[in-house]
């Protein structure tokens, strides 16, 4: 069916709407009573976006009402059910799903050099199920989007559509300083790009570095204006460990966000994952390119890589902060509602501060915020946006309190409360249930059977 209605559903405010999806994006969003408000913004707007957010909508109530008695569309009732914008992961390996616990209690560099060895085993078999495992994960938790950085990119693409979550693929640069093989992956990239213009508008291609650590200066510089002469984002760890800054400063002199800028690497097409060991000076070099800056706070606090992510100074100074769960060789699951809430209680403990990343700013790091890096039309509750959405089943314990529906959700219950995803307004899980997911696990098991990790 090409429209569905999603009757008396509660918006994170808590007031309750009819949702009309109708060819893939929100068709409209009627507030019950006539009411419309912030609650058809969403949580996840920011308040300058609040107002404009609202008009949209209540211009839909009149097609809602037309279209909610259509023969052509499927009306559910969402009674005790609430909706939240598809979350985005905005910095994952997701093939690394089948790699959970290889190399446990260990320092970074450590850890690295053995999923280096890892990763030198696998093929594009193993990147096909492994991914679809992760699309499962990622479905179950509640993700719609995701920003991957790992290999065999056209594989991962396929892969993730027919699980019909949204993935944006990179071509990943690991030269390790060696001529011959900057100029090998430098026309990989180049036939990677173009097989990318098949992909349609399902898929993203992005450019991505390793880091400054894996990859030579003359690489990046190419890798930077390939993706800025194709329009594309580049993807890049960037001051994750202190020895990574520590290193840089004594071989180039600078941070590495200094090293970056020195090249012209920053803008507000980068997205730069980790951005943990921040200066001042490195804080207002990403806060005046306005570059995306991915907190993975599970993957930094398992590897010791820090806490001490700067939150608030990043999203004072104009980065735009976004959230991701890193891969699960490091951090071990793909759940961002997980990884929220951790964030969230880390950056009250280290700055002694409870009000310290609010509930209002919260949301819109894990959805609003990453869809604008992306450049992609989701992360908000308005009309003409796509409709990735999650139904939440509020019905259990964890909702059981006045409090407001984003405390709950994010402080109290757990992602197994997401009943339904739908993704370009389509259900890809339904009251739980995932097509082919018994069967794709069967197959990823086989297919781990044979590796030799």
């Amino acid at each position: 069916m090409d429209t569905v209605i999603l009757k008396d559903i509660m918006l994170p405010d808590s007031s309750v709407a009819d949702i009309e999806v109708k060819d893939g994006k929100i068709a409209a969003v009627t507030v019950a009573a006539g009411r419309v408000g912030n609650a058809a913004a969403g949580a996840a707007t920011e308040n300058a976006e609040s107002a404009d957010v609202a008009e949209k909508n209540a211009e839909s109530a009149d097609v809602a009402e037309k279209n909610a008695e259509s023969a052509e569309a499927e009306v559910i009732d969402c009674s005790g059910k609430a909706v939240l914008p598809g979350l985005v992961n905005m910095h994952t390996h997701a093939a690394m799903s089948m790699m959970r616990g290889l190399e446990e209690d260990v320092l970074f560099h450590k850890w690295l050099d053995r999923i280096w060895d890892v990763e030198s085993k696998i093929d594009a078999e193993y990147v096909w199920w492994a991914t679809k495992v992760a699309c499962i994960e990622m479905l179950r938790t509640g993700t719609t989007l995701y920003n991957n950085h790992y290999w065999f990119s056209d594989v991962a693409h396929r892969a993730a559509l027919q699980m019909g979550i949204r993935p944006v693929e990179s071509y990943v640069f690991l030269d390790k300083f060696d001529a011959s093989e900057a100029q090998r992956q430098k026309e990989q990239c180049e036939k990677m790009y173009s097989k990318s213009l098949d992909w349609g508008d399902d898929a993203h291609f992005t450019v991505g570095i390793h880091s400054i650590y894996s990859v030579s200066e003359q690489t990046m510089v190419w890798a930077a204006d390939f993706a800025r002469r194709h329009g594309l984002k580049i993807h890049i760890h960037l001051s994750e460990t202190e020895k990574e800054v520590r290193d840089c400063i004594n071989e180039h002199g600078v941070s590495p966000v200094e090293y970056l800028d020195r090249l012209g690497i920053l803008g507000p097409d980068l997205i730069a994952a980790h951005t943990l060991w921040l200066s001042d000076n490195d804080i207002a070099l990403l806060g005046a390119h306005h570059v995306n800056c991915v907190h993975n706070i599970n993957s930094n606090l398992k590897l010791a890589s820090g806490y001490r992510f700067r939150y608030n100074e990043l999203r004072d100074a104009g980065a735009n902060v976004c959230i991701g769960t890193d891969g699960c060789a490091s951090s071990n699951n793909l759940d961002i509602l997980e990884a929220l809430k951790t964030a969230a209680m880390v950056q009250k403990a280290w700055r002694k501060d409870p009000s310290a990343m609010p509930l209002d700013e919260l949301i819109p790091i894990a959805t609003a915020n990453g869809a604008r890096a992306l450049g992609i039309n989701t992360g908000i509750l308005e009309v003409g946006r796509d409709a990735d959405l999650l139904i939440i089943d509020t019905d259990n314990t964890f909702f059981l309190s006045p409090a407001p529906f984003l405390a709950n959700l994010v402080y109290s219950a757990h992602s197994d409360c997401i009943s339904s995803v739908m993704c370009r307004g389509r259900f890809v899980m339904r009251d739980r249930k995932i097509e082919g997911e018994k069967e794709i696990i069967a197959e990823a098991m086989s297919v781990l059977g044979r590796m030799k990790f």
